[in-house]
């Protein structure tokens, strides 16, 4: 029997190029439809030496086109995409290929931050309150509606880009007009209600639930848990399983769930944030595809592979059966971006903290010699991986390996002079938000 070719839509995601092709071999063989921007660009002649490429030039109907009759010549029997960004194109592909996926209405509902929240509270599942700006004049009524303190964000977009706290009216006016202006502005922008989380300190007031979808039922397979977030919503790191009691998780689950199933999901893997507040979870955001680092969680704990399970869903496959471990705990923890940027120079202590037990790896993100430029969105100079029998563990192990790490920039326009900043300085500690509520979680 010949083998099943698997179709992914590549652009930057949530899972690297060799352990796409990789993580799947056990499945089929995979086509990589290649979207056309500067991340692929680089990326070329590793694309091509891993798998057959399909260039999708762009996303109009006649590159979609294009491309649909390329892939075709490979009988697909399966497409999907680990990339936030490439989910619209994925499901224009999957329409021409009659292959199972989101459909284009879903889809706008996964990637629209505001049509979400719209259709969840219609469905009666999270009312948060939100409100859309096209324009700076649309400020005043969104603030009459939503209030303060809110979340001034773009409608579409991911890793926390352009994603800011706003505690006044006249700094949340300022923001709204610069991000909205010029041609290279946000097309549009959601004020939304601030979800104030209660201190889990030294654990992040959000979990994110990790789920499959088959035929529209929903099956969760992890709770993950999260470090505090480096300001103002920098996630910094993700771990296996969730600090969370059974009641906790349970409610967390029931909330995804219901989130999941209100935008029409009917196949595919789904993560969804949610706040842990003292009137119990809330959602941040339900994502249509792999959640960030669930690839290496799944690599360092072993048995379920979230990275095939994306595939084999697109092939027909079931729902997963078993939870991932929750017997011992699998880390990835970033050392963040400093946000206002600066040229790296010199990284020290690596050699000092993969010496200590139980970290596993030091993935470096991001090289001596790079300039980064400042800004709020996600972003990680290196990655620590490991494994600790408990959560206690995991967290002794990380504040030794942070004070360990230190990393240099060199003078900027913005920085007249050079600095060395230690890991935990990046937004590796961070005191409770002065607005969270100091309650136990429900």
């Amino acid at each position: 029997m010949p083998r099943p070719v698997i179709a992914v839509v590549y652009d930057f995601g949530s899972v690297a190029p060799a352990d796409i092709v990789d993580r799947l071999e056990p499945l089929g063989d995979v086509v990589l439809a290649v979207c056309r921007s500067a991340h692929t660009e680089q990326l070329a002649p590793l694309l091509r030496d891993l798998a057959a490429v399909v260039q999708v030039d762009g996303d109009q109907a006649a590159d979609l086109d294009e491309a649909a009759t390329l892939l075709r010549a490979h009988r697909p029997a399966a497409v999907l995409t680990y990339s936030e960004r490439r989910l619209a194109v994925t499901a224009e592909l999957a329409a021409r290929l009659g292959l199972p996926y989101h459909d284009a209405a879903t889809v706008r509902l996964l990637t629209d931050k505001y049509e979400q929240r719209r259709r969840l509270r219609e469905r009666g599942v999270d009312p948060v309150r939100t409100a859309l700006l096209r324009t700076p004049r649309d400020w005043a009524p969104a603030l009459g509606a939503v209030g303060l303190p809110a979340v001034l964000k773009p409608a579409r977009g991911e890793g926390s880009r352009n994603t800011h706290l706003v505690r006044d009216a006249a700094t949340g006016s300022a923001l709204a007009e610069r991000l909205l202006a010029g041609p290279g502005g946000e097309g549009a922008l959601v004020l939304e209600e601030y979800l104030a989380g209660v201190d889990r300190a030294p654990f992040g007031d959000h979990v994110s639930v990790e789920s499959a979808v088959v035929e529209g039922r929903v099956t969760h397979w992890a709770v993950t848990g999260k470090f505090p977030l480096a300001p103002p919503f920098r996630e910094v790191g993700h771990y296996w399983p969730a600090p969370l009691a059974a009641d906790d998780q349970a409610a967390v689950a029931d909330l995804a769930g219901r989130a999941v199933r209100a935008l029409g999901v009917r196949t595919g893997v789904t993560h969804t944030e949610v706040k842990l507040t003292a009137d119990g979870p809330r959602l941040i955001e339900v994502n249509g595809r792999l959640g960030g680092f669930q690839a290496g969680l799944g690599r360092l704990a072993g048995g379920l592979d979230p990275v095939a399970l994306a595939a084999g869903l697109a092939l027909g496959g079931p729902a997963p059966t078993t939870w991932v471990p929750q017997d011992r705990v699998v880390y990835a923890r970033a050392v963040p971006t400093p946000a206002d940027g600066g040229l790296l120079t010199r990284v020290h202590g690596v050699a000092d903290a993969l010496a200590l037990p139980g970290l596993d790896g030091y993935e470096t993100r991001v090289r001596p010699g790079t300039l980064l430029e400042p800004g709020v969105a996600s972003g990680e100079l290196a990655v620590l991986w490991g494994s600790a029998a408990t959560h206690a563990a995991m967290v002794d192990v990380l504040d030794r390996a942070l004070n360990a790490l230190t990393y240099t920039f060199a003078r900027t326009h913005a920085d007249p002079g050079e600095r060395s900043l230690r890991a935990h300085e990046l937004g590796a500690r961070r005191p409770s938000d002065p607005l969270a509520r100091r309650k136990a979680p429900r």
